[in-house]
């Protein structure tokens, strides 16, 4: 739903990744492309340490991340592999330090005493732990002869509300610090509606350029409101200090690398001249360049110019109206670019950010070694307001798979079945030939939410039949 969600993630990606420290560096994401289960096919290496992105260690990092990344405790091994699960960040203690930093940044100049400190997070209901991690961070700082007249925590949905912020408080100045990892649909858009900054939603971060101007004068105060504390740059060394702090714990030493399997494979794929994946085109330069571009733009010489791998996820980030595409294998990648890349790894990781986990899914599939999730399977594990999904009946989940599909114009070919015994229609049209597939091993958030408006116009229209059965 909104740009700015994920982008924070891909940035401190980028920069551990650009240190060498690990063979591989990837994202995946609950509600974005790569999901938990295609992230697998986009990495190699035996040995995979997981951080969650997250701020608490709550409802997703204790049910959600195991349940759909399959682990089974602090230490998994599987099919060959080890992986080792991490704390979330928001519960290293070095966030302390990035919250006063960021507190003294969004108010210069403002003393410490005249001023009130405000830790905002989500809320909820589903776990306990969800805000202990702000809770402890309060505790931290009003303990920690830090200087501030006040430091309170405050939620979204559940008490103390943010929205009741100027009666929780009394000092002139007033510092909100949104303890989430973006400035996303919440942090940026929902929260200053709910502080009196804005009467309704506005505009993305990204669509509209520049952050809230403070300070803000509301109930005789000042307001300061700043980004999401995950936006900072630091975090980047809070990911690394928690795979750390997991090595110490748990004494691990050293670690087996890939051998690389992916990138021998794109160079395989193109010398036998299957040279398109999606709507992107590839072009050998010369060994180890490459050029890559829209491939309605095949014969076009006045492409605008972009090098390295990242430049491709902008690429891809928004079509030709600079609509946000949170579906990567939908056709409308703007046009009008060429990429140059110089290594076949570099090469990889822009293929990876076009189409996420397409060519590791396309690499396993010719291998006879792409595992599917039935549809019955992902919505079984389903929880909280998607639980009752899995209620839908086969003939409603045929229909609502064509039309969600067909609606969103993925190009991506499924491959999951409804249940082991009951597979879906072949779509023809999605298959190219001599192209590099895009494969779907398991049902997007778009069919997910679709299941659930099937089940719950069912459970509805049973419940006026039956009203008006009793009538």
């Amino acid at each position: 739903m909104n740009p700015d969600s994920s982008a924070p993630t891909h940035l401190h990606a980028d920069e551990i990744r650009r240190r060498g420290l690990f063979r591989e560096v990837a994202c995946c994401f609950w509600k974005e492309e790569p999901n938990m289960r295609e992230v697998y096919e986009m990495v190699e290496s035996e040995v995979i340490y997981i951080v969650p992105n997250f701020i608490s260690e709550g409802y997703f990092c204790q049910q959600v991340l195991p349940r759909e990344l399959r682990l089974d405790g602090p230490v998994t091994h599987r099919d060959g592999k080890t992986f080792h699960y991490c704390d979330p960040v928001g519960i290293h203690p070095n966030m302390t330090r990035l919250l006063l930093q960021r507190a003294d940044e969004v108010a210069p100049g403002v003393p410490r005493a005249e001023t009130s400190l405000i830790i905002v997070g989500h809320g909820t209901n589903l776990n306990e732990n969800s805000t202990k991690a702000i809770q402890d961070q309060v505790k931290l700082i009003r303990e920690g002869g830090y200087g501030f007249a006040e430091v309170v925590d405050a939620y979204m949905e559940e008490a103390p509300f943010v929205a009741d912020w100027s009666k929780m408080t009394t000092a002139a100045n007033v510092v909100v610090v949104p303890f989430f990892i973006a400035d996303g649909l919440h942090s940026f858009q929902d929260i200053p509606v709910l502080l009196g900054m804005r009467e309704e939603t506005g505009a993305a971060l990204s669509e509209i350029g520049l952050f809230y101007s403070n300070p803000h004068h509301l109930h005789g105060r000042n307001l300061y409101y700043s980004g999401a504390i995950g936006t900072e740059p630091l975090m980047a060394e809070v990911i690394l200090d928690q795979v750390h702090d997991f090595d110490a714990k748990h004494a691990v030493t050293g670690g087996r690398l890939a051998l690389g399997c992916l990138n021998q494979k794109i160079s395989t794929w193109l010398d036998e001249g299957r040279e398109v994946m999606g709507e992107v085109l590839v072009k050998v330069k010369t060994e180890d360049r490459y050029s890559l571009r829209h491939v309605l733009d095949r014969d076009c010489s006045d492409l605008a110019p972009h090098a390295g791998a990242i430049a491709a996820r902008e690429i891809a980030r928004c079509d030709a109206a600079g609509k946000f595409r949170p579906l990567h294998s939908a056709p409308t990648m703007k046009r009008g670019w060429e990429l140059h890349v110089e290594s076949l790894e570099e090469l990889r990781l822009a293929l990876d950010f076009f189409y996420p986990a397409a060519v590791g899914c396309a690499s396993a599939h010719e291998a006879g070694s792409l595992a599917s999730t039935p549809l019955r399977e992902l919505l079984g594990r389903q929880t909280g307001m998607y639980r009752f999904t899995n209620t839908i009946s086969d003939e409603q989940a045929f229909e609502m798979v064509k039309k969600t599909c067909a609606a969103k114009n993925c190009q991506r070919r499924i491959l999951w079945p409804l249940t082991p015994e009951q597979p879906f229609p072949e779509d023809e049209s999605k298959a190219q030939a001599g192209a590099i597939p895009l494969l779907c091993i398991e049902a997007c958030p778009h069919i997910v939410s679709a299941a659930r408006k099937s089940a719950k116009e069912a459970f509805e229209a049973k419940e006026a039949q039956r009203k008006t059965g009793s009538t």
